[in-house]
């Protein structure tokens, strides 16, 4: 009996055994899968023509946009209509959908409803002039939705300086969308929004004398014409509680934005997954994690091109390009086409950058793709400028900081000895031997008082 008892566990162990022999071999072989998934990082060459797929996205589409958000024409079954006249304010207590139509001065479309309640204003033909409200204000909403089906002008003559106002005011979300065209102008910001501002689709000339576009949370575009005349910012995110948001996200649209100061300023993350942008601005685009992964890009700027600044403690200063048309034309003196205080990171693409100074960062640069272009000469390396002009023109000859004293003092070799310890020729004498200065970047302080703003 017990001669049967051990045949039989013997049996079962060498069962036991095979089973297991089998299945740590499907695991190591499945693991080797497993690894390669889960190790792609940004630094990885980018083969991926779809901008929305990429695998390393820090923002992606299908998670920012709702299917109504991406909508462009309002559903007017039941709709509420109202015609706007002088003077008098038009106020939404109630969840629906309501088109305003008609032309009148100092009047204010009001929302207040419940948390959990949307509202959708539908502009048909609408002008309002305001000279001392905004001309639509959002107390409360869970979101509001403006649509444009045609032509409507909003004229915001503010007397309020200190806060952050707008033409469009909303403490909650706002999506704007539509087939027609919104003109702003604003003697404070266009569009301001305390939460997300998100725009799917329509044309919107804003001129304002502060920011076009200013979010609290997120600005997040895809779709839309946007022909911007800022005097300070155009698109403006920041989040003065939570540095991980003031995020800026950017596809499948046409940007023309010519600013005093950023025409791009997000403290956390700038994502550019298509379109078309063209820049005039002190500074193009500004942000702590800035990626591109597709699109066309023109950029003139007086100071940084594209700024990886440190802005928001919640991400580490970097660059990265996975592809998309860059061309960067800087100005003259101490300015960056690429300037980043952590890493640059190319993977594809073309980067074509003219000026004295073309790429500057303080971590490390990586190009793994795409192509470089610099002054007129394609590269294979990224140079690291030490202060602006030191590169003069060269097309990529590079002067890189961290010599670790190997010229022991004397005049690097890149230079020949052409200059025979005279001012550079780029310099033109202009400095009159003192170093010069960081451009003429204009700083202008916007006051906005968070705790007590249109309280």
């Amino acid at each position: 009996m017990n001669k049967k008892i051990n045949i039989v566990v013997a049996i079962v162990l060498i069962a036991i055994l095979a089973i297991l022999i089998v299945g740590v071999g499907t695991l190591k072989n499945n693991g080797g899968d497993l690894t390669t998934n889960t190790t792609n990082t940004t630094t990885s060459k980018i083969n991926n023509s779809s901008n929305t797929s990429v695998s390393n996205n820090m923002l992606n589409q299908d998670d920012l946009f709702t299917e109504r958000d991406l909508k462009q024409e309002a559903d007017l079954s039941g709709a509420t209509k109202y015609e706007v006249s002088n003077d008098t304010d038009i106020n939404i207590t109630k969840e629906g959908v309501y088109v305003i139509s008609g032309t009148a001065e100092n009047a204010t479309i009001n929302v207040e409803v419940g948390d959990e309640e949307k509202v959708q204003l539908v502009l048909d033909s609408l002008n309002i002039t305001n000279t001392d409200k905004e001309c639509i204000h959002v107390e409360n909403a869970d979101k509001i939705f403006i649509t444009t089906n045609t032509q409507s002008n909003l004229n915001y003559s503010a007397t309020d300086l200190e806060n952050a106002t707008g033409a469009i005011f909303s403490r909650d979300d706002i999506v704007l969308n539509g087939v027609g065209t919104l003109t702003i102008t604003s003697d404070n910001n266009g569009i301001v929004g305390k939460d997300d501002v998100k725009i799917t689709g329509g044309t919107y000339n804003i001129t304002a004398s502060k920011n076009s576009i200013r979010a609290n949370d997120s600005i997040c575009i895809a779709g839309g014409t946007f022909n911007l005349e800022s005097g300070t910012d155009g698109l403006h995110a920041e989040n003065n509680d939570d540095d991980t948001k003031g995020y800026i996200y950017i596809n499948s649209c046409t940007l023309n934005i010519n600013a005093g100061d950023d025409a791009i300023h997000a403290v956390s993350i700038v994502q550019i997954d298509g379109g078309t942008t063209d820049i005039t601005a002190n500074e193009g685009i500004e942000g702590t994690y800035v990626q591109i992964n597709d699109g066309t890009i023109s950029i003139n700027a007086t100071d940084d091109g594209i700024n990886g600044a440190k802005k928001s403690s919640a991400y580490t200063p970097t660059i990265v390009i996975n592809g998309g048309n860059i061309k960067i034309n800087m100005s003259k003196g101490d300015t960056d086409a690429i300037d980043s205080n952590g890493d640059i990171i190319i993977n594809g693409g073309t980067i074509d950058v003219t000026g004295s100074s073309t790429f500057d960062y303080d971590g490390k640069a990586e190009h793994n793709g795409g192509k470089i272009i610099i002054n007129g000469t394609e590269t294979e390396t990224i140079p690291n400028q030490m202060m602006g002009g030191m590169q003069g023109g060269r097309g990529g000859e590079k002067f890189q900081r961290n010599t670790n004293e190997e010229f022991d003092g004397q005049t690097p070799p890149d230079f020949n000895g052409e200059f025979d310890g005279q001012t550079p020729p780029d310099f033109n004498g202009e400095f009159n031997g003192q170093k010069p200065t960081r451009g003429s970047r204009q700083k202008i302080e916007e006051q906005d008082k968070e705790s007590t703003l249109n309280e």
